[in-house]
């Protein structure tokens, strides 16, 4: 079965609302670990509209799955991520003014650049991931800078209906199957939740699907680690 890495920046997004400290994503955390959570993720964004520094810091400490972190391709948070060294890094695009990432990362626009980066992270014993289209170029880019894995973005699939989604659904498979023969890890996110992510969770060769605003949205009515607990019997029920 796939991994499941819960996203919990929504329940930042709630906190931030009113700028007081409830609810608290490292509560949040803590409780899709113990509903069975294989690791959390956090995107600590460049104008802290949700999670802040505070969580990445206490949630370091205190998650006992893995943490992963996604982040900005920025010298700021490279700078933050070989401080806190996180079990895994997943760099993604950011604009200011979007409400959440667009799309994914143009790897072969900018594979000059990254590279570094992605060494010194590597170096630093942090797993590193790329959040990319379901993009034959991206992909091979991705190996080329010497990723360790590629989060493939589910967005467009999410998004489509009847035989068109079929048809994103072909490009994630393609996708995943590409990767794996380029030796990279292959994880899945974006979009998906309880009513569209078996078909994507049937697919050969995901590692792990990271899930975070069905999963919030969810727990708002059944609690945290019943809504972990619903996506977990997804996922096993794919296999």
């Amino acid at each position: 079965m796939s991994r499941l890495g819960v996203n919990v920046d929504h329940v930042a997004t709630i906190r931030q609302a009113r700028g007081g400290s409830e609810p608290d994503p490292v509560t949040a955390a803590a409780l899709a670990e113990l509903a069975g959570a294989d690791g959390i993720t956090i995107h600590l964004r460049e104008d802290r509209r949700h999670i802040q520094d505070r969580d990445v810091m206490l949630m370091r400490r205190t998650i006992q799955t893995r943490l992963n972190l996604e982040m900005a391709a920025t010298e700021e948070m490279v700078g933050i991520a070989l401080k806190v060294v996180p079990e895994s890094v997943t760099l993604v695009p950011e604009k200011r003014q979007e409400l959440t990432t667009e799309g994914g990362l143009d790897v072969v626009r900018h594979q000059q650049a990254l590279a570094p980066q992605i060494e010194l992270l590597r170096q630093a014993g942090i797993m590193v991931s790329l959040f990319v289209d379901p993009d034959v170029e991206q992909i091979k880019a991705c190996a080329r800078v010497k990723a360790d894995y590629i989060e493939i973005h589910t967005g467009a699939y999410c998004e489509a209906k009847g035989a068109r989604q079929a048809e994103e659904l072909t490009k994630i498979e393609q996708a995943v199957t590409i990767g794996g023969k380029l030796g990279l890890g292959v994880n899945a996110g974006h979009g998906l939740n309880y009513q569209n992510v078996t078909a994507v969770a049937r697919l050969k060769g995901i590692d792990e699907f990271n899930i975070g605003h069905s999963i919030i949205s969810r727990a708002v009515f059944v609690g945290m680690e019943r809504a972990v607990r619903d996506m977990l019997e997804l996922l096993r029920g794919a296999c």
